[in-house]
């Protein structure tokens, strides 16, 4: 197992690897797309992490690091985009990507790490709990802004 961030050249695999998220396809190659990998690949603050197993990128997340005027102008970490292949769930890849989000997100001096969950699984819940994540003392809200968007 290997855990590292991504490079310009993971994106086709990384689209890949989003059909086990909730993508029923890689989107096309188009200008947006290379713009907008772009401008993600630039960003110092945007982290995609990955593990890769048998050669071939098996699990990821992404980390937000995100400046904050609060407490003490400490920013916070976001997570998102949560995945793992099918064929390489249950090994602990995914919680190695949480873990080295963590460590990105304590090196930048945040001051909590925060992720959002469309699942109402009983495994996937005890997972996130498992990796330190709590329910506990505060409640999401969200608004999706796309009526396209199912969860």
């Amino acid at each position: 197992m290997k855990i590292r961030e991504i490079t310009t050249g993971d994106l086709s695999e990384l689209l890949e690897l989003y059909t086990h998220l909730h993508e029923t396809c890689a989107p096309e190659d188009s200008e947006h797309l290379r713009s907008t990998w772009a401008a993600i690949c630039d960003n110092p603050n945007y982290h995609i992490i990955v593990c890769e197993e048998d050669g071939r990128i098996v699990s990821s997340c992404t980390c937000h690091i995100l400046p904050n005027l609060t407490r003490n102008v400490r920013p916070y970490a976001l997570i998102e985009n949560v995945v793992t292949h099918a064929d390489y769930r249950g090994k602990g890849y995914a919680t190695a990507c949480l873990t080295y989000a963590r460590k990105l997100a304590v090196s930048a001096d945040c001051y909590k790490m925060m992720l959002i969950t469309g699942s109402k699984s009983d495994s996937t819940l005890q997972f996130y709990r498992n990796a330190g994540f709590s329910s506990n003392g505060k409640t999401a809200f969200y608004q999706l802004l796309d009526d396209t968007i199912v969860f």
